[in-house]
């Protein structure tokens, strides 16, 4: 059934004012247009919307029944482009992100406040989850943005860099390494040392890096996150290497962070699209802002 939004304007204000003259004057018509479209509706419906007299207008039982349904009709049509319109202009507007948990437990929070600041309406929903998982968000389409570091392919992705992230080594304060500036990677085998869990990309980077300086590890413990590595090794349980952006978090737990001589393991860290789908406005806007944030902050 082809009614237009015209001739349903043209119906609520006619059934309001009860006068062709008033409606004609709301609606800046002539009589003759507003009484038009109000026929070529009751033709599309099959019956008529009015009982006309010479004296006076009235609705039909019909038209009265669906005055109600066309005056919300009408509501949700202003409403949905007055939201569209808030979205555009930044206004309103929803993004989800999911974001590796080093960088969303450090860095992301810093990052968001200017943010919230300069857009207050646009709700912002986190996922703090593993890279890989990150990027499969992205990929299938259940988050808008993605924020972790750059794989060895991308694959149904594009990639924005933000900035470059330099691995370092931790050892407890009471540990015979503790003294040195620098580590190797030969005196970081010389205690026991604790890995992100086997398959993750972490530990088959550490490995890769392990394998370039000719050591491995006697003594291996593992974990899921680098949260919990930080505190295995804030108790003592040996030493780890983790991404530069955790430093912070782990200097809180008291650890001891330092740079590791020898093959170095560097990764970009960045913003995950997908690939050939448009970002909203509001996502756009984030994107934005995050590259200026780290662009500044190097």
């Amino acid at each position: 059934m082809n009614v237009s939004l015209r001739q349903l304007r043209a119906f609520v204000t006619l059934a309001h004012s009860r006068s062709f003259a008033e409606a004609s004057e709301l609606l800046h018509l002539s009589q003759s247009a507003l009484s038009l479209a109000i026929k070529k509706m009751e033709q599309t419906v099959g019956g008529s919307l009015f009982v006309r007299s010479t004296r006076s207008l009235e609705l039909s039982p019909e038209g009265r029944n669906f005055l109600p349904t066309a005056r919300r009709l009408l509501a949700d049509w202003d409403q949905a482009f007055d939201d569209l319109g808030r979205s555009f202009s930044l206004q309103q507007g929803k993004i989800s992100v999911a974001v590796m948990p080093s960088f969303a437990m450090n860095q992301f929070p810093e990052a968001l406040v200017a943010f919230r600041q300069e857009y207050p309406h646009i709700n912002i929903g986190v996922e703090d989850v593993v890279m890989e998982a990150t990027i499969e968000a992205v990929r299938t389409g259940q988050v808008d943005l993605g924020i972790t570091f750059e794989p060895e392919q991308l694959d149904g992705v594009d990639f924005i860099p933000l900035f470059t992230d330099r691995w370092i080594a931790l050892v407890h304060r009471a540990s015979p390494l503790a003294a040195e500036d620098r580590l190797t990677w030969q005196q970081l085998v010389q205690q026991p040392f604790i890995a992100m869990n086997r398959g993750s990309w972490s530990r088959v980077t550490t490995e890769a890096a392990m394998a370039a300086a000719g050591v491995s590890p006697g003594q291996l413990l593992e974990a899921h996150q680098l949260a919990t590595i930080g505190r295995m090794v804030s108790v003592g349980l040996g030493g780890a290497v983790v991404p530069q952006l955790c430093r912070d978090q782990m200097e809180g737990l008291g650890i001891l962070c330092k740079p590791i001589d020898g093959p170095s393991i560097e990764r970009q860290v960045g913003i995950f699209t997908r690939k050939r789908h448009g970002l909203s406005r509001a996502s756009e806007a984030l994107v934005g802002h995050l590259q200026r944030h780290f662009t500044d902050g190097l």
